[in-house]
């Protein structure tokens, strides 16, 4: 499902959709951990990592992409990823767990240890794609987001937004929220411009978002 549109697979062909559907229906394993930048794994396959305020559902959506319920950690509390998990997808790709920013229970020392790691993550990894900065349909984009934006866009590193929790909201009210941020990331050289809807609970937007991401792995491939 993209900006605009009613949550079906239309726009996005069949063999593309069967791609992603076979690309996540391989074994999907924890490979690496990394709660200090030294401990950051040096790994070959490309990486998509996965950004956003916590309690923005990234735990949720990784493990609706890949139909494991616990493959990435969920939490109703703040702030309980607290370090960066690598997932070997199918020898093909690394899907990457960011811990959540604008965490607002987390002391501030934690937070200025993991705000280190994730920016160290973002600006210096050769294998990292694209970063899928995920944002709760509800709320829209906060200054946190803002702040990890402006920073890829410095560095150069190619992000895209994905709403999360759109069955939360009503059509209109998402369709003007992606069209608020359509225009603000039409001003910004690193975004990539289109929005992906997704919802972890309904499944809308995965089938497209499996496939937004073969079609990455077998461009590198």
């Amino acid at each position: 499902m993209t900006s605009g549109t009613e949550p079906n697979s239309d726009d996005i062909s069949a063999e593309r959709i069967e791609a992603g559907r076979h690309l996540f229906a391989q074994e999907c394993k924890f490979v690496a951990g990394a709660a200090k930048e030294e401990m950051l794994p040096e790994l070959d396959l490309t990486e998509v990592a996965f950004a956003g305020r916590s309690n923005v559902g990234k735990s949720s959506l990784i493990n609706a992409l890949t139909n494991r319920n616990t493959l990435a950690r969920t939490s109703n509390t703040p702030g309980r990823t607290q370090q960066i998990n690598f997932f070997e997808l199918g020898g093909r790709l690394h899907l990457v767990d960011l811990p959540g920013h604008g965490y607002a229970k987390a002391s501030k020392e934690k937070i200025d240890i993991w705000t280190d790691l994730v920016n160290s993550y973002l600006r210096g990894r050769s294998t990292l794609r694209r970063v899928l900065l995920l944002v709760d349909a509800r709320h829209g984009l906060k200054v946190t987001d803002r702040e990890v934006m402006d920073m890829l866009d410095v560095v150069a590193v190619s992000y895209q937004i994905i709403l999360t929790k759109v069955d939360k909201s009503n059509q209109s009210d998402v369709k003007s929220l992606t069209q608020k941020i359509e225009l603000e990331l039409a001003r910004r050289p690193a975004a990539h411009p289109q929005i992906m809807l997704t919802s972890s609970m309904k499944g809308i937007g995965i089938e497209e978002l499996r496939a937004e991401l073969a079609a990455m792995a077998e461009e590198i491939g």
